[in-house]
């Protein structure tokens, strides 16, 4: 076909995951580090086979779960931060009124943590958690004895 280009390969998009009915979010958009964005991955995948088989991944918990992948993220960031620079800011020798502080990085972890803790519990990743969370009921696939003859019901 003249004048239609085909995309190269550097721009096809790898093939996503899909457990439970959910696909897998489009890390590249949300995360600017290859890294990260293998490590959101795995976590995503984890995350959502560990629900899939416990029968309660629906998929209206595709967001909360990709908002739980972040929040591992940022928790990975900032207690990296912490331990590099420590957790608490050093005060100013030059400002007699400054004081030592806690580090943003560490408040930012403890923040991440919070987050991942009330999203788990709300996914129902935790055992103490997970007896409250209702197993999905998935559609079940009615079959008669005509379906042979017939073919599957198309709906």
């Amino acid at each position: 076909m003249a004048g239609q280009k085909r995309p190269l390969k550097a721009e096809r998009k790898p093939p996503r995951d899909t457990i439970g009915g959910i696909v897998e979010p489009e890390w590249a958009r949300l995360l600017p580090g290859v890294a990260e964005r293998k490590a959101a991955s795995e976590h995503w995948r984890r995350v959502a086979r560990d629900m899939d088989n416990a029968q309660i991944l629906a998929p209206s918990n595709g967001h909360a779960l990709q908002r739980l992948v972040l929040a591992y993220l940022n928790y990975d960031r900032a207690s990296l931060a912490v331990a590099i620079d420590g957790m608490v800011t050093v005060k100013n020798p030059e400002n007699p009124k400054a004081i030592d502080r806690l580090s943003v990085h560490y408040n930012a972890m403890r923040e991440a943590e919070n987050t991942a803790d009330r999203l788990e519990a709300h996914l129902g990743l935790t055992p103490g958690k997970r007896a409250k969370v209702g197993k999905v009921a998935k559609p079940k696939e009615r079959r008669t004895g005509a379906d042979a003859f017939l073919g599957p019901r198309t709906q």
